[in-house]
């Protein structure tokens, strides 16, 4: 299916709150998910695979435990890339004085760049993430990509680094529409379904409808 980003964006961060995270959280979700939408990665099928696997999980499991320690670590030892991609941007001057952030154990590593496009734009310098067969780097408004496929659709990094300044080489530009499959969508779809109260008698007597009168 061919959707408007606006569109993923939307379901993206109704998804997110139904998996229980943050309004902040959540939002920030929709915005890298749209953001890899945009680049023509699978940002809605990675998000719908994360939400699945931290489902119910509490968010401090799977937070930094320090956000000045030489490498950040989350104490199940396997890190959300949302949570460490907004703790990021958040450290964005941080990342300038030390040159280089380092992560161990992150989960679909892919989510967690989008987070540096605002760390970039902060700085006023590219920035760069490294995992494994995987290098990108952005400035907040295009991104550079030197990856294998299978690197980008890595469900595991055991270290991933953040740089700045980085190179930009090989730029690819935005689009406005992406593809997403149904089943990412109705994976999504059920997440956001969460977020809807649960029908009771009174909302439904309230409601559209004939509720218990027959009008036929």
């Amino acid at each position: 299916m061919s959707n408007s980003l606006n569109e993923i964006e939307a379901m993206s961060k109704r998804a997110a709150r139904g998996a229980g995270l943050s309004w902040g959280l959540a939002e920030e979700a929709a915005k890298g998910t749209r953001w890899l939408s945009a680049f023509g990665f699978s940002g809605a099928g990675m998000l719908a695979d994360l939400l699945e696997m931290n489902d119910r999980i509490p968010s401090i499991d799977v937070s930094p435990v320090s956000l000045s320690a030489e490498v950040w670590h989350a104490p199940t030892r396997r890190m959300s890339p949302l949570i460490a991609g907004a703790s990021l941007s958040d450290c964005a001057v941080r990342l300038m004085n030390r040159g280089s952030i380092t992560m161990e154990n992150v989960t679909l590593p892919l989510l967690a760049v989008p987070f540096m496009g605002g760390a970039a734009l902060r700085l006023g310098v590219p920035v760069s993430a490294e995992w494994p067969g995987a290098r990108l780097a952005t400035d907040g408004r295009q991104v550079c990509v030197q990856a294998t496929p299978d690197a980008l659709e890595a469900r595991h990094a055991n270290k991933l680094v953040f740089s700045a300044p980085a190179e930009m080489t090989g730029r690819r530009e935005p689009v406005l529409r992406a593809d997403v499959s149904e089943e990412n969508w109705n994976r999504l779809s059920a997440f956001a379904h969460r977020t809807f109260a649960p029908a009771t008698e009174e909302s439904r007597l309230r409601g559209a409808g004939a509720g218990l009168s027959d009008n036929d």
